[in-house]
Order: C-alpha cells, then structure tokens, then sequence
C-alpha cells in the first residue's frame, strides 16, 4: 500500500461521514439566484465533462444544485432496448457475474452475502444461483435510476447505514462496503423475470436516496409496501441518487448478464435468458 493511499484510508476512517454529508446535502437545497445557479452549472459541467445538452429544457436556470445533480433527461433520449433485462442507470458495469449456490456474490473482489446486501436473510435463497450487476455512478453521471424489467414494485426497504465512499480507495480499506452503508432496496415482480432486486447504495456526501412513490425527501427506515399497485415498465423512473453512488441489480435463476465491465447507460440490455 502507497503512503498516500494509505493516508486517505486513515482519513476515510476518521472523518464524521455523515455530519459531512448532511451539511452538503443542506448546502445542495439551498436557494441558488439565477446567476449563481448557472455559474454553478457551468463550473461543474466543464470540470468534470457533463452533457448538459442532454437535459430536459426547463426554460429557467435550476433552483439549487440538487436541482440540476438530479436533472431529468429529454424524452426519448435513451432508447429501452429488446431485452428481459436493461440497465437501471447511467454509469460503469463495475462487477458482474453469477450468485454463488451459498448466496455470495463478488463484487470488486469483496465476497457478500445477498441476505445481508437485501436486509432480509429469509428469502435470499431465491436469488442463489442467479446473476448479478454492479453499476456505478460517478459524479459526471445522469442520477435517476430507472427500473430493469417489466412489472410491479412490491417493497421498498429503507436499511439504515454508515457512508462510506463507494471509490477505489473505500472498495479496498472497507471490508463489506456495499452492506455498511446506508441503501434502498426495490423489490420488483415481473411475470417474465421473476422477482427482480435493485439496491441502491449510498456513499459519502450521498445523504439522501429519494424514490418516486414515498412522498419523503429521502427513503425512511423500514419495510414500504406501495398502497396502490405499482407497474413498472422497462425504463420506467423509480427514484434518485442526491449526489452518485452505485445501483447493484439482483435477478433469479436463469439469467446471465451480457453486458460487458465498462460504460453503459440505462436502458441497454444488461441480461438475458440463458
């Protein structure tokens, strides 16, 4: 291990996590003039190479930097592909692979345990010998996450956690990362794929984790059940990240995920029938 690396690590432990990202996520809601607000923008789009000429036109400049963080994209933009199984979100097939018969997965080269990563151990072992995916999010990415299959939301769940980063330097100093951390898990039925699992995972400066139908700036503890049905189709809005972290989709027996480790953007075929 580098002096540097292993100086960012110590630092990584010692910081107050989620002091730091509550006050960011404060400053992010804050009022920004007009003038500011796309200074802003364009400061932040040019460092870090954001198209802002694929956002939905809102004809006005964004309200706060959450506000243009969590921008929509113009309709049509991101064509759904003919597949069972598209991706969730702009960003990097990070890990991919198969849910090991015991019920881990890989990760990074991080072993996890599904039960743990879903906060429900007793029904798991629906998802053994299925596949997996790891998209991540940098901070250059579009932040909605959108639904992989076809179907039903039937459960949101809240888990309660610590905010590590979800970067190089977390993935190798934080030993089971993925289920240290704050996350939403969406349980999603679909008639042609089974039940369908996305887990999105927060990080440092990620305070908050919204999902379109909780009427709360962010996902509380616990288990939600939708009090009306939720269809869902592919490609279909179920919520966002306040600042980037990192969506894991879980599917049943059957699949094999075909997209390959790199950049990908939501909507691409991700998995299919084996």
């Amino acid at each position: 291990m580098g002096v540097a690396t292993y100086a960012a690590a110590q630092v990584l432990r010692a910081l107050p996590r989620k002091r730091l990202s509550r006050a960011v996520g404060q400053l992010c809601d804050r009022p920004l003039s007009d003038g500011v607000s796309r200074a802003v923008a364009e400061t932040y789009s040019r460092v870090l190479g954001v198209d802002v000429g694929e956002a939905e036109e809102l004809g006005r400049p964004y309200r706060s930097f959450d506000e243009f963080f969590t921008r929509r994209l113009r309709a049509g933009l991101r064509p759904i592909a003919d597949a069972p199984v598209v991706s969730p979100a702009d960003g990097r097939v990070a890990s991919r692979g198969r849910v090991e018969p015991s019920g881990m997965i890989v990760a990074k080269g991080r072993p996890y345990d599904v039960g743990e990563l879903l906060g429900d151990p007793s029904t798991a072992s629906r998802w053994w010998g299925g596949a997996f995916a790891v998209v991540y999010l940098s901070p250059r990415d579009y932040h909605r996450v959108h639904s992989p299959v076809d179907g039903a939301v039937e459960l949101v769940r809240g888990i309660p956690g610590d905010l590590f980063p979800v970067n190089a330097i977390g993935e190798r100093h934080v030993p089971g990362l993925f289920v240290k951390n704050n996350r939403v898990v969406l349980l999603i039925d679909s008639p042609s794929v089974g039940r369908a699992a996305v887990v999105l995972v927060g990080a440092t400066i990620v305070g908050r984790i919204s999902v379109a139908r909780i009427p709360a700036p962010a996902v509380p503890p616990g288990d939600h059940a939708p009090g009306t049905p939720w269809e869902v189709a592919r490609g279909d809005e179920l919520g966002a990240f306040h600042l980037g972290s990192t969506a894991v989709v879980l599917l049943e027996r059957g699949f094999e995920i075909v997209a390959p480790t790199g950049a990908i953007r939501y909507g691409q075929a991700l998995a299919r029938r084996r």
